[in-house]
């Protein structure tokens, strides 16, 4: 617990259940957009499915996380075919 509060006190907080629930959330969406992207040979699909993926490691709040999954996924849905 002495770690916990040395941690916090250099800057390193842990992540919310919401920002955890939102990041595996978007990352499985990202899989079966890239899977369903090489599968069809669709370009726009696999990329958006890999920024999907990989984006949460970028961000660190919750709201933005959301935001930014919210914005791809819309892409994903725009550009599917």
């Amino acid at each position: 617990m002495d770690d916990l509060k040395t941690l916090e006190s250099m800057g390193f907080t842990l992540p919310g259940p919401a920002y955890l629930f939102g990041g595996v959330l978007f990352s499985i969406i990202g899989y079966a957009a890239y899977r369903y992207g090489k599968k069809a040979s669709l370009p726009y699909p696999t990329w958006l499915g890999v920024a999907l993926m990989l984006y949460p490691y970028a961000v660190s709040d919750t709201w933005l996380l959301y935001a930014v999954g919210g914005g791809l996924c819309a892409a994903l849905y725009v550009f599917r075919r």
